[in-house]
């Protein structure tokens, strides 16, 4: 079984909310959020190490630390 790494639900909430108050469409950004889990579900599945962190959690992560590029909140339509 995988263990998974450790985070502060606060501050998982504080980034969730901050990715929420940034995005102009609540439904857009968590398809975003959606999106980016499944890609990196899919990624861990290819690497060899084992999963530190839940798809969802890493997604929610990646995405707030990227708020200081635009088009991170912009169209991703594939």
């Amino acid at each position: 079984m995988t263990k998974y790494f450790p985070l502060n639900s606060a501050d998982m909430v504080y980034r969730a909310d901050k990715l929420m108050d940034v995005a102009s469409n609540r439904y857009r950004i968590v398809v975003q959020i959606a999106r980016r889990a499944k890609r990196c579900r899919y990624e861990e599945m290819d690497a060899s190490d084992a999963a530190m962190m839940k798809p969802v959690m890493r997604a929610v992560l990646e995405m707030s630390d990227e708020l200081t590029e635009p088009e991170i909140l912009g169209d991703e339509v594939n």
